[in-house]
């Protein structure tokens, strides 16, 4: 009897309003989700700290520097400098140095990109396809500026460029040329960092071109060559829109990285001659450093990054608009 009346008190149905038993496990749950998170932040406060040291708080302080005359005499206190709005923006678009380093900039990124893209596209598809023996060799050859220091490899093609004593002053001598100052003409001397800067960003592209052509389904090739499709009509109807995406992250990333350009005009030319190599990262360096105008030149840090922002989302909307 006993156990009989445990039971149907067992399956009495709960009062009205009572809310139901909660198990051991599920009352574990709130305060294990609870270690879980602080376990999340815990493990990322080194991160969030070196963030907040070497990237929030300089790039927060640069624009209100940017507000200021901020230079040499304020470096002991911060706070001494003097607000002075958007003077400085507006100096810039009066300052011929500025807007020469602008336009070089944009000579970089409307030559060099697409000379990037294109080389690094048709060696991807060589070796892909068209190169069957030492394959891994090739691409390691042409992988291999993008790892080497940008410092070595400006040195290296200084010295291949020397009129003088140079490589290629070397070998036309031979054959009783004269060869002229690739650096030193100011005509010759950004095409001539647009090559190398084309020839060590080549391996990049490469690499993410090979990247998209073997995602491309075999049987559509299959299917194209089926059809009559010859190599360039694959090429030009299949290959080509199949990699729009990567494409698209391959012309972004590139563009980026040729809009910063200071490595190669800082070690090969100085932004010389007559500032004809002078770029808008060289210009903000020197000065920040040199003359340390430290206002002057976070104002021309946020002008770059709102061309970078503007050029980007275009690239973005254009591409993108061609990748569905």
């Amino acid at each position: 009897m006993t156990t009989t009346t445990e039971s149907a008190a067992d399956a009495a149905p709960a009062p009205a309003g009572a809310s139901p038993p909660t198990s051991g496990a599920k009352g574990r749950e709130p305060r294990s989700l609870g270690v879980q998170n602080l376990a999340g932040w815990l493990f990322s406060t080194p991160f969030l700290v070196l963030f907040t040291v070497f990237m929030a708080f300089p790039i927060v302080a640069t624009l209100a520097m940017s507000f200021t005359d901020f230079g040499l005499r304020n470096v002991t206190d911060p706070l001494s400098a003097e607000f002075i709005g958007f003077e400085n923006y507006t100096k810039l678009f009066g300052d011929e140095k500025f807007l020469k380093a602008l336009f070089n900039t944009a000579y970089f990124v409307v030559v060099g990109v697409p000379l990037t893209i294109g080389a690094g596209l048709a060696a991807a598809v060589l070796l892909n396809s068209g190169i069957d023996r030492a394959r891994t060799c090739f691409r390691v050859g042409f992988y291999a500026p993008v790892v080497t220091s940008i410092v070595a490899v400006a040195v290296v093609w200084t010295f291949v460029l020397d009129p003088s004593e140079g490589l290629i002053a070397g070998l036309a001598s031979e054959v009783g040329l004269t060869t002229p100052d690739f650096l030193g003409s100011e005509a010759l001397a950004m095409p001539s960092l647009i090559l190398m800067a084309v020839w060590r960003n080549l391996g990049t592209v490469m690499v993410l071109f090979i990247a998209g052509l073997q995602a491309i389904p075999a049987d559509v090739r299959e299917a194209a060559r089926l059809d009559g499709a010859g190599p360039w009509q694959e090429f030009r109807r299949i290959t080509v829109p199949l990699l729009r995406p990567t494409m698209l992250y391959a012309t972004v990333i590139t563009t980026i990285g040729y809009l910063n350009v200071f490595e190669e005009p800082f070690v090969m030319t100085e932004g010389g001659p007559s500032n004809s190599t002078l770029t808008v990262s060289l210009n903000m360096y020197r000065e920040g450093f040199n003359f340390f105008h430290m206002g002057y030149a976070s104002a021309m840090a946020y002008v770059l990054f709102v061309v970078i922002m503007g050029i980007t989302v275009l690239q973005l909307r254009l591409l993108k608009d061609n990748t569905k």
